[in-house]
């Protein structure tokens, strides 16, 4: 037998060259994730710009050895797949709350994710054997909602931002529509973005064809700078080199209630994580066992603990390059470790990291649309393997499940009334339908371990690309 017939597509050293110019994709595709929380989190405790600009190459360090854990994998740790990390969106709200209270602060926060990645650490194997509870139509169910939740940020890339802004009126926050969303200018750098992948997909073949998502972006940038839209100022000013120091800011200050509160968070991150991972699982073609769960999850925790350490928050694997494989059918988690050494020397030079802040939203919504909507259809993918015909319950899971999953999404203020500790759990799509998935499975279908973790492996045998 041939190492090529023994080596799993996934476990694949692709050459350098290759190697670089897929993780730089991958790296593009998470950057404006990745940068998003330090900016919200920065502005919020009114950091000084050169503390808020230390916080975003902190995060980018610590992105770069959260992704290594994960991908290369160490004893115990780390789930071996094409994944690339990045700080939650679902820690923010939690997060402004501690950032606001003057005896919690920055140092109250850090302190809340060291405690918070241990709490990871230790509960990743019973998290794991959730398996049984993620039968084909659930997982399914849970992929096409995070695909469709992601066409919201990849719209709103698109549009140049967010569409409303808030700002401080007569000391009260308000909504107040954002003039730069939905230009013309914008959206026809992002539809050129959008035509140009389409075209490398249809036209381009091999490695061209692998890299159509980069290769658009670049072409995108280009177009902006031409336009004058793409901006260089913070570049030029921006140093060559910056060292990121553990505890940059001082102690950490662990109090109970922002600990509790940020491992609450950590438990809805670790359940969306294993949906990200199941999705893998389907995409690469591997079967995901419970003991790569286990590493899978206990990596989230390690990536947090090294996070508060670091100077940074709690870390999780970004569904957004989860598309990405999908797309280009490059299955390699040599790839994603490629993006973790960039991440990592973004951290370390600054210079480069402006250059890939420069990059203007609208150029990544072109992306964005193709990336997005390929999770989604992936989820569809799944949900064709499901009996319908014969089971008509899977209806009911599916339709119930994605209506909840967008509640989220179509109307924010839903929950408002709801007590304020719940929200961090019910301002999440993906995990009110997973819950609301995993539960009516339950109850319509039963739960059997063996032929929950039967599915899931054969699904992932069947998957092809």
């Amino acid at each position: 037998m041939t190492t090529a017939t023994e080596t799993h597509p996934v476990d694949e050293i692709l050459p350098t060259p290759r190697l670089l110019a897929l993780g730089l994709q991958h790296v593009l595709v998470m950057y404006a994730g990745a940068v998003a929380v330090p900016l919200i989190i920065g502005r919020a405790l009114k950091l000084p710009p050169e503390d808020v600009a230390f916080l975003i190459t902190a995060d980018l360090f610590a992105c770069g050895i959260a992704t290594l854990v994960q991908c290369i994998g160490f004893p115990g740790v780390g789930i071996r797949l094409p994944v690339m990390m990045g700080v939650t969106f679902a820690s923010v709200g939690p997060m402004l709350s501690m950032a606001a209270a003057p005896d919690i602060g920055l140092l109250g926060i850090y302190g809340s994710v060291i405690a918070a990645g241990l709490f990871a650490i230790v509960a990743a194997p019973f998290v794991s054997r959730l398996l049984p509870l993620f039968p084909p139509v659930v997982t399914g169910t849970i992929i096409l909602v995070i695909g469709i939740s992601l066409m919201r940020v990849g719209i709103n890339w698109a549009g140049g931002g967010l569409p409303t802004l808030t700002k401080v009126v007569d000391g009260v926050p308000g909504a107040f529509p954002n003039p730069a969303y939905g230009q013309l200018q914008g959206l026809g750098i992002a539809l050129f973005v959008l035509l140009v992948i389409l075209g490398l997909i249809k036209w381009g073949t091999g490695f061209v064809a692998n890299v159509a998502v980069l290769l658009g972006i670049v072409a995108g940038a280009i177009l902006a700078a031409a336009l004058g839209v793409m901006h260089f100022e913070k570049v030029a000013a921006a140093p060559w080199a910056a060292i990121v120091l553990p505890l940059h800011f001082g102690m950490p200050k662990f109090q109970l209630i922002p600990i509790v509160t940020m491992c609450i968070v950590m438990i809805v991150v670790m359940i969306e994580s294993l949906g990200m991972f199941l999705a893998l699982g389907e995409i690469t073609g591997k079967a995901i066992s419970r003991d790569a769960l286990t590493r899978g999850l206990r990596a989230d925790g390690v990536g947090t603990f090294l996070g508060g350490l670091f100077n940074t928050f709690p870390y999780t694997s970004f569904s957004q390059n989860v598309g990405l494989v999908g797309i280009t059918g490059v299955r390699s988690r040599w790839v994603t470790i490629a993006g973790g050494g960039i991440l990592l020397l973004l951290g370390l030079v600054p210079k480069m990291a402006a250059l890939v802040e420069a990059v203007p939203l609208v150029v990544l919504g072109g992306a964005g649309l193709v990336m997005f909507g390929m999770v989604a259809a992936t989820g569809a993918r799944i949900l064709t393997a499901v009996d319908f015909k014969n089971n008509r319950y899977n209806l009911f899971v599916v339709a119930i499940s994605v209506g909840f999953g967008m509640i989220p999404l179509v109307s924010p203020n839903f929950f408002k009334n709801l007590p304020h500790d719940l929200h961090p759990l019910l301002e999440s799509g993906i995990l009110l339908s997973a819950l609301v998935a995993v539960a009516l499975n339950a109850f319509f279908n039963g739960v059997s371990g063996k032929t929950a973790e039967a599915d899931a492996a054969s699904a992932a045998a069947s998957a092809t690309h």
